[in-house]
């Protein structure tokens, strides 16, 4: 395996597969078999899941609710999809551990750093629930957040296109694809990636990312083994 240890990063929206909001207990039951996968190989896996499939902060703001109210509602939901994902995992034989950046010590673990490294270290998968604990702070933020401080070798962003394009491949269809590109590329181009924030820290960090088609059955595989799959953002 090319990558030591990986923070993989999902949206909640994955979870939710064909459905409309909620989890989606096949979907769960792909990604979960995906990550044993990797986990299998040796590979110590962290996991940030966003909560949108449930509630996003950002939406709720907007439609009047107090930001920081809502986005503790978000934090919540990314509880949840930490819980439903340790499940699948634990189903699948998947050592596993989650960790909250917000106390709620009778479903998860307060986020410590040396113990969530010493989770990976005994081969357990580590998911990171509650974001970084603060409001006005995205799941991506804490997805780098956490890679840094567990000092992994890169960022995974599953999604559901293969890569980053020059424009929306979903309503382009010349759409160009980047096989690599530059942090600087990317803030040049005007590029969405993650949010301004939280690539910002990547790139002070030099931590690269790469953003992959987390629904194509094997993929994951095929990018910690170090195959040419999605786009790498790197120096």
């Amino acid at each position: 395996m090319k990558y030591k240890r990986i923070l993989l990063k999902l949206s909640g929206e994955a979870l939710m597969g064909t459905r409309q909001y909620g989890i989606d207990p096949v979907r769960l039951a792909e990604y979960a078999q995906d990550i044993k996968e990797i986990c299998n190989k040796g590979v110590e896996i962290a996991i940030v899941i966003g909560g949108g499939n449930i509630f996003r902060g950002l939406a709720g703001a907007s439609n009047g609710m107090d930001r920081v109210q809502a986005d503790h509602m978000g934090m919540l939901a990314t509880v949840i999809n930490g819980l439903a994902l340790q499940s699948a995992l634990e189903d699948s034989g998947i050592q596993t551990r989650l960790q909250s950046a917000i106390k709620i010590n009778e479903v998860a673990e307060p986020f410590i750093r040396r113990r969530a490294i010493r989770h990976l270290e005994k081969g357990r998968v580590v998911i990171f629930g509650g974001g970084t604990g603060n409001p006005y702070f995205t799941t991506d933020s804490a997805a780098v957040l956490r890679a840094i401080e567990i000092e992994a070798d890169v960022i995974l962003k599953g999604t559901r296109v293969d890569g980053i394009y020059n424009v929306d491949p979903e309503k382009d269809a010349k759409a160009i694809k980047f096989d690599h590109i530059s942090f600087d590329d990317v803030l040049r181009k005007g590029l969405k990636v993650m949010d301004t924030t939280a690539f910002t820290l990547s790139q002070e960090n030099e931590l690269p990312i790469i953003v992959f088609d987390m629904n194509k059955k094997g993929n994951l595989l095929k990018v910690v083994s170090g195959e040419n799959i999605g786009t790498k953002v790197n120096l």
